[in-house]
């Protein structure tokens, strides 16, 4: 029969997306460069072109979600979507290895030229310096980030029992399951914002300031993205979609989630705890 599908493979139809993320990116990164230059009305700019990434996101996404619902995404094709969330999250995984990197660079071996507007106390005319600098009064690893650990590893739980839930069939089980993810995900989210701002250091001023906000706060990002990820997938169990056979979407936000686990582990003992 002519035009009859024969094989398992999803043929993507034309898309607008692509054009219009790309002219939206330039414009935003065009917007950005001038505006920290101090140009008129540059920030309008970039903000258009915020807002034009942020409609690619909405649009491109949602064209996703239907192909999913009309059966497009078959067991051949759900390969191929895991192998490409897989390397996401390995591309995900060497940005964080080069914070790590900068951090233990300068950990290991303070020098104190590096050290900013602190001066170190270090074996004389040898250049070295101490860690963390001097005069920096670093966090209490057991007050908010171990609070921040118990909340994240609470997360994972719970995002597990949805996963298992939904391969159950229990709808409601994967719906609290998703709704204890999210408020988790905002609950450390909201005690990240409070402990930026009672922060006795800011981001300038030595290579453990910066280094210290780079890593957290991208994390914190991750976070801030992951729990928008699951709140899609919580609004599309509402709406009945997933099934026990196919819900990559949802397993997709699990494992980016299961991802944000692990590294925030890694912060915790590197920065928080072995760093202070």
């Amino acid at each position: 029969m002519a035009g009859a599908v024969n094989h398992d493979y999803h043929l993507l139809e034309p898309s607008r997306w692509p054009f219009v993320g790309s002219v939206s990116a330039f414009i935003m990164a065009l917007g950005a460069v001038f505006w920290m230059h101090d140009t008129p009305f540059m920030n309008f700019v970039f903000f258009a072109g915020f807002a034009g990434v942020l409609y690619t996101f909405y649009g491109w996404w949602s064209d996703v979600v239907m192909e999913a619902e009309r059966g497009d995404h078959t067991p051949t094709v759900q390969i191929g979507l895991r192998y490409g969330m897989i390397l996401f999250i390995a591309s995900e995984v060497m940005f964080f290895v080069a914070w790590f990197w900068a951090y233990f660079d300068a950990a290991l071996a303070p020098k104190a030229q590096e050290m900013g507007e602190w001066m170190m106390n270090g074996p004389a005319g040898a250049g070295y310096g101490v860690w963390p600098p001097e005069g920096i009064e670093t966090f209490d690893p057991w007050h908010i980030p171990f609070v921040n650990t118990l909340i994240l590893l609470l997360s994972g739980t719970t995002v597990t029992w949805a996963h298992h839930a939904l391969l159950e069939g229990d709808r409601d089980g994967l719906k609290k399951g998703l709704w204890l993810t999210v408020i988790l995900g905002a609950t450390f989210s909201g005690f990240q914002v409070f402990e930026y701002a009672v922060a006795p250091f800011g981001f300038a001023g030595s290579i453990y300031s910066a280094s210290f906000y780079m890593a957290t706060g991208f994390h914190g990002f991750h976070v801030f993205v992951g729990t928008l990820f699951l709140l899609v997938c919580l609004i599309r169990a509402y709406k009945g979609h997933f099934t026990t056979e196919q819900h990559f979407g949802f397993e997709a936000a699990a494992w980016y989630w299961h991802f944000v686990d692990v590294v925030w582990l890694f912060l915790f003992v590197s920065i928080y705890w072995w760093g202070q």
